[in-house]
């Protein structure tokens, strides 16, 4: 048997366990959505002498083992932190060489192989897409009209995102509206002018997804970040000590035991 031959038993080998720990974690309710805040990434590139992004490649591969576990188990919509607005501010070659390897990937994401297709998901991009270059801005425009008519899952990648721009955005977007239908309509009702959370909400760029269930920090960080802090009052937060490449199938199942456990606690919360 050859390297190729044994690569593929033992493929086969851990689809067939994994499997395995999907029925048993079946048996109870399973998340709806998953987050994941990417944390470690240079940290990893340090410890292992690694250059030009070497960490952020691994951890691209770690992005994409996760993504096949979640859609495998069911898991409908996942969630990606991949760059926030805070992040303009590191030193513009580490900028570029960035915003490089995510027009690589994100070009990647589209081709007819790729695990987007092959699980039919649906891409979003999320965030203040004008202050991406303009190459890696023409890139996600693309891949979300490549992807328009996949319905089997949805993959939400924000980039050039802050909670707090996000939260900014959804006002303003509701005052335009409000100004714009009171410019039009006689009715001067002052409940009519008034901006309510459902207006906000209906403005947010994560409108087009649910509250996520849970949110899965790595490196053994409990900050959210300016990440989804509207959306994230009544998830739970995972918080593994490993850094982001360093991910495995384990932590997910970990986080998803921990989601389960809590779910009468989660629950009521929302009720309240």
């Amino acid at each position: 048997m050859d390297a190729k031959q044994r690569s593929k038993v033992y493929e086969n080998l851990g689809s067939f366990a994994r499997k395995c720990v999907f029925c048993i974690l079946s048996v109870a309710a399973l998340p709806n959505h998953i987050a994941f805040i990417m944390d470690g990434n240079r940290r990893y590139s340090k410890q292992h002498n690694l250059i030009d992004g070497g960490g952020h490649r691994v951890g691209f591969s770690s992005l994409m083992s996760m993504l096949r576990y979640c859609y495998e188990l069911g898991v409908k919509y996942v969630t990606i932190y991949a760059f926030s607005i805070e992040n303009f501010k590191r030193s513009p070659e580490e900028v570029q060489s960035l915003m490089d390897l995510m027009e690589e990937k994100i070009k990647g994401l589209v081709k007819e192989e790729s695990l987007v297709n092959q699980y039919g998901v649906r891409v979003y991009f999320i965030g203040n897409l004008e202050l991406l270059s303009q190459p890696v801005r023409l890139a996600a425009e693309r891949a979300m009209d490549a992807t328009a008519k996949n319905s089997k899952a949805v993959l939400s990648i924000c980039i050039a995102y802050t909670s707090s721009d996000e939260i900014l955005h959804a006002v303003q977007e509701s005052c335009d509206e409000k100004w714009d239908d009171n410019k039009v309509s006689s009715d001067t009702k002052q409940e009519k002018n008034i901006i309510d959370v459902l207006d906000i909400e209906r403005h947010m760029y994560m409108s087009v997804v649910p509250d996520p269930d849970i949110i899965i920090r790595t490196s053994g960080e409990t900050r959210l970040s300016n990440f989804l802090l509207w959306q994230s009052t009544n998830c739970l937060l995972y918080s593994p000590s490993v850094l982001w490449p360093e991910i495995g199938f384990r932590h997910l199942v970990r986080a998803i035991l921990d989601f389960q456990y809590h779910l009468y606690y989660l629950s009521k919360q929302k009720q309240t």
